[in-house]
């Protein structure tokens, strides 16, 4: 045979052995301890909608080259520490549950669908949080349902309530609950402390209960012990005398002698049975005077307990009590400050909002009067002319005169009358509107008139000369 067709056959064997190592690696297989999640085309679902994954656990699959692709989701389970603070109980008391949660991926196939949904490609930390976010819920639901008695004492019954909740939530994701241990429960009221000390004392007080009563039972049977061994022996004692008188009589053949003797023998046993009647009784009554006392101790403790735990739910009371008042006097108080701050707020920009309103006016009259700001100022003084004259009036309006008494009924050089040159004297003595302006730094305008400068001068000579100091 040629080597040409060597080479080629050799060729075709080995392309086809490759070819065939290819396909058979993509028969995969899945190990007990993972989820194989094939993805890609993977068919319809029964409504017709493209089947998102096909999840395999044990066994083997062949992943089709190109159309589909697979990965792993690890079935090793999950432990989540959940320290859950302040949870409000039914009672309106907060408490804190720390516990430990173990879950893990389930393999369920409809909840094993939603881990491959859900979870594919997340973090082994991811799953954690997004895992802790939803006990978190479930057990604050869980708590607001029932009272701190039942949580802290039926056990069972808290974990049972846990467990049903927190996993019909953790499927929707695709995990599964493996176990809940709650390791401690405490609040900061000190309500279940305040439990543990009443069943405590409870125990202790059923316990002395209990050896006072045993005690007070086993001095009883101890005591009718003794009375019954005592009236045996005394009974024998009185069968064995009496067979020795009637010996003593068959001996000694002596009536006197029997009848003295019986005599003696039956004061004898008449003395022993109520000497030991009496002793008898004396340990009776001294068993029941010592139940009676573990008893009025037993109730003594019981009272004392009660006490307590009242008193310290009085205390705890009234702290709330006073917390709640003083917030109540801080929120009032921070209320009151921030409307007096509107108020003040609102106050000052009604006056800066006055101040721009009387700027724009001020703005528009001198614009209206060509920019010219003397007859702007002209304008102004128009409009409040009538309120200037009437200030001017009103200084003298009130003055009351009751009389005027007139010296001389002649005229003065100027024609005027005495009467005449007191009004004026007075209209005088109201400032002219020259010097209201001059005191207010402002000329007054030619519209209202002016002093000619003589007329001024006139006035400044007319003034007399002030007064100087010799040193």
């Amino acid at each position: 045979m040629k080597p040409e067709i060597i080479i080629l056959v050799c060729a075709v064997v080995l392309i086809l052995i490759s070819f065939l190592m290819w396909v058979a690696s993509r028969y995969k297989k899945c190990p007990s301890d993972k989820i194989m999640v094939i993805y890609g085309s993977i068919g319809k679902n029964k409504d017709g909608s493209n089947r998102s994954a096909k999840c395999i656990h044990g066994g083997a699959e062949f992943v089709v080259p190109v159309f589909q692709s697979y990965a792993y989701l690890d079935l090793t389970p999950i432990s989540i520490q959940v320290d859950l603070k302040n949870a409000l109980s039914r009672q309106n008391i907060r408490i804190d549950v720390p516990s430990r949660f173990t879950v893990g991926i389930s393999t369920e196939p409809g909840v094993m669908q939603n881990a491959a949904e859900r979870l594919l490609g997340l973090q082994l930390s991811e799953i954690q949080e997004l895992s802790k976010d939803i006990i978190f819920g479930q057990l604050r639901l869980i708590i607001a349902t029932m009272d701190i008695e039942e949580i802290n004492t039926d056990r069972d019954k808290f974990l049972a309530a846990v467990s049903s909740n927190v996993e019909t939530e953790l499927k929707k994701i695709g995990l599964r609950l493996i176990n809940v241990n709650v390791t401690d429960i405490s609040d900061e009221s000190g309500y279940i402390a305040a439990l543990g000390k009443e069943a405590a004392a409870k125990a202790i007080n059923d316990a002395k209960r209990s050896v006072a009563e045993q005690e007070r039972d086993g001095s009883i049977g101890e005591a009718n012990a003794h009375m019954q061994q005592r009236i045996k022996v005394s009974e024998s004692d009185s069968i064995a005398i009496q067979g020795e008188n009637e010996a003593k009589m068959k001996i000694a053949m002596s009536e006197a002698a029997l009848k003295e003797k019986e005599a003696e023998a039956l004061k004898i046993a008449t003395t022993a049975e109520k000497i030991q009647a009496a002793k008898a009784l004396e340990e009776s009554y001294a068993a029941e005077e010592a139940a009676e006392k573990a008893r009025r101790d037993r109730e003594q403790a019981t009272l004392e307990a009660d006490v307590i735990v009242r008193a310290e739910v009085k205390k705890k009371e009234m702290e709330l009590a006073a917390e709640a008042e003083a917030e109540q006097l801080r929120r009032r108080a921070q209320g009151e400050a921030d409307a007096i701050y509107a108020k003040m707020e609102a106050e000052a920009r009604g006056l800066e909002e006055i101040l721009k309103k009387q700027a724009a006016g001020f703005a528009e009259i001198v614009k209206s009067a060509g920019g010219d700001a003397d007859a702007a100022l002209k304008l102004l003084i128009a409009d409040k002319l009538e309120d200037l004259m009437r200030v001017q009036v009103d200084a003298i309006k009130n003055i009351k005169i009751d009389k005027v008494t007139v010296w001389d009924g002649g005229q003065n050089g100027d024609g005027k009358t005495s009467t005449a040159n007191f009004i004026s004297g007075m209209m005088k003595s109201v400032p002219p509107l020259d010097e209201v302006f001059s005191m207010a730094g402002m000329q007054l305008p030619t519209l209202l008139g002016q002093k000619t400068a003589e007329a001024n001068a006139a006035s400044a000579a007319a003034e007399p000369a002030p007064a100087t100091e010799d040193k």
